[in-house]
């Protein structure tokens, strides 16, 4: 039962036009303000070729736009200070900071601007933009469900996804590494990101 695709099943009589887009979906069509607080920016890393440390980022803005009748009509913008990382480990924390890594100093934010969206059937929906990660931009498919809509006690319609995409960080410029002595490096090529997202229907 997705935000976007589902039909109203409804059979048109003679001389009647069948609804498109049932009411219910199409009121959620609007602007959602990310909710800080609820939503979780995160990313995997591979480390020492035998476990995951996982991570994520405090701050951030972001923005979508919902069509509940055309999805390609749906748009996200994210704005995330690299600063706020946290692995759990203050000095691996440093050291994402510094110049081997995020070089926050002179790149302080990592952004994402959505160029495509497509509804891929059911609840699942795939957006595709430009990522910037110092300085450089690549384009990132996004795979999201849709977990759905609710209004919360403080009056605020809310709307639920979470998605997953990988990169290969290199391509970003995102090189630094160490050999083990048995083989392999010390941090993975290849990170997964992770998204939980709650957003806020603007009034």
């Amino acid at each position: 039962m997705g935000i976007f695709g589902r039909k109203n099943e409804t059979t048109a009589t003679p001389g009647t036009a069948a609804t498109a887009v049932s009411p219910d979906l199409a009121a959620l069509t609007g602007t959602y303000t990310l909710d800080p607080t609820h939503t979780t920016i995160g990313f995997v890393a591979r480390h020492a070729m035998v476990t995951n440390v996982k991570g994520g980022f405090g701050d951030f803005t972001g923005t979508l736009t919902l069509d509940g009748s055309d999805p390609s009509n749906s748009t996200a913008e994210i704005d995330v200070v690299m600063d706020s990382v946290d692995t759990g480990n203050a000095d691996r924390d440093g050291h994402l900071r510094n110049a081997d890594f995020f070089k926050t100093d002179e790149f302080p934010k990592m952004t994402f601007r959505s160029t495509q969206a497509e509804a891929l059937g059911g609840d699942d929906y795939r957006i595709t933009g430009d990522l910037t990660i110092l300085g450089t931009t690549r384009p990132l498919s996004i795979d999201l469900e849709f977990n759905g809509s609710a209004k919360d006690p403080f009056g605020n319609e809310r709307v639920g996804f979470e998605g997953t995409a990988s990169i290969l960080r290199s391509e970003w410029g995102l090189t630094w590494n160490a050999a083990l002595e048995t083989g392999g490096v010390l941090v993975s090529d290849k990170i997964k990101l992770v998204f939980d997202i709650s957003a806020i229907k603007n009034a």
